[in-house]
């Protein structure tokens, strides 16, 4: 039998043949991509017409199709429409590069590889990053440096903690990464690190009561009262993260494996220049740096602090008709120095032999010197 034009039936039979394909959605395919339009990339999968992968599921948003695919390009693609009555199926390419990014990262959890991602925002609590298509969160409790110093595009080493493809739940850790690279360095560190040494570091992060300071290896804590003899409200006013300093090992506990670093000590002892220069008796001037509920401090010499006691504050306050306000200037007398234990009491009144209760000063100054430890604890 002959059929219209001269086609026979077995020519015919084997025509059909060339289009007898079974693709539903879900299926996996392979194709070439063979054109653009308005909807996206055109695929030739061997369907009777071209499938088409929109360009939501082509590129992201923002990104050009034609900047990707290329005419002639092979590929796999996700089958997430059935045909339509045109014959026509609707692809994904990004559901693909996301489930063997997904596999990846699967490796790498198991492998317990550092991998790398790309921060695409900051965000309550933490950060979002983008690893290989696949959007991740890392925990302000697992990152470095706090978020606030991290910027979008910023490129971190990162270890996977958790990965749950079916609650599409994906954390990660910049910290880990550290620790687990650092810890054969801090063993190294800390069987010669000694106090007195003088060391170089990097500043990694910055918190309320100091700064922590890489030392190649571990992050010594660089306490606030050790940053510089004169007063210091809040470590950023003298550095920020990523700056290189010299620093002066104080203490090391080899047991709990800390390390309480100076930046002061690389300085001159201010005490001892003020030791020459004034004694009991001296009027000085200074300028006010805090107000306290039992007095105020007065920097009488560059990082020499003398404490005038309340009474004499309001006596201040009385015969000057004025609130002492911190950056004032005043006048006052040294009535009581002792360079040993670094404390000068004043007075606005010119008086000797007179006894001065340094009790409150003795416990404010012991107070702001101590090295933080309870926070230091919680903060490692």
């Amino acid at each position: 039998m002959v059929t219209k034009k001269g086609t026979s039936d077995l020519d015919f039979e084997a025509l059909l043949a060339k289009y007898d394909y079974k693709f539903q959605k879900g299926d996996l395919v392979k194709g070439v991509v063979c054109g653009f339009d308005s909807q996206g990339v055109l695929v030739d999968i061997g369907a009777k017409t071209t499938a088409v992968i929109p360009v939501y599921e082509a590129v992201e948003k923002g990104e050009n199709v034609e900047d990707k695919f290329e005419k002639g390009q092979e590929g796999e693609f996700l089958i997430i429409r059935d045909e339509d009555e045109d014959g026509k199926f609707l692809l994904s390419k990004k559901k693909v590069d996301f489930a063997y990014s997904w596999k990846e990262l699967e490796k790498a959890k198991a492998d317990d590889e550092t991998i790398l991602g790309t921060v695409v925002g900051i965000v309550k609590g933490g950060v979002l990053v983008d690893v290989s298509g696949v959007r991740g969160f890392i925990p302000t409790s697992q990152l470095r440096a706090r978020e606030t110093d991290i910027e979008v595009g910023a490129k971190l080493e990162l270890k996977i903690l958790t990965l749950d493809a079916q609650q599409n739940n994906f954390i990660l850790s910049n910290k880990k990464v550290y620790e687990d690279s650092a810890e054969e360095a801090r063993k190294n560190i800390f069987s010669q690190i000694e106090a007195g040494q003088i060391v170089k570091g990097e500043v990694v992060r910055i918190t309320d009561f100091g700064a922590f300071v890489d030392l190649g290896g571990i992050d010594g804590l660089l306490p606030l009262s050790q940053l510089s003899w004169r007063w210091i409200d809040h470590p950023t006013d003298i550095l920020k993260v990523g700056d290189k300093i010299d620093v002066e090992v104080i203490i090391v506990d080899h047991d709990k494996q800390r390390v309480s670093l100076s930046l002061k000590n690389l300085e001159p002892d201010p005490w001892i220049e003020a030791e020459k220069k004034v004694k009991e008796g001296d009027k000085v001037e200074g300028t006010v740096t805090r107000l306290k509920h039992f007095g105020a401090f007065v920097e009488v010499l560059p990082g020499v602090e003398a404490l005038l006691p309340h009474n004499e504050v309001v006596d201040y306050q009385n015969e000057s008709k004025s609130i002492l306000q911190v950056g004032d200037k005043i006048s006052t007398y040294i009535i009581k120095f002792n360079p040993a234990d670094k404390r000068i009491a004043l007075s606005v009144h010119e008086q000797t032999g007179v006894e001065v209760d340094n009790t409150e000063q003795a416990r404010e100054l012991s107070e702001e010197s101590t090295d933080n430890s309870e926070e230091f604890s919680s903060e490692e």
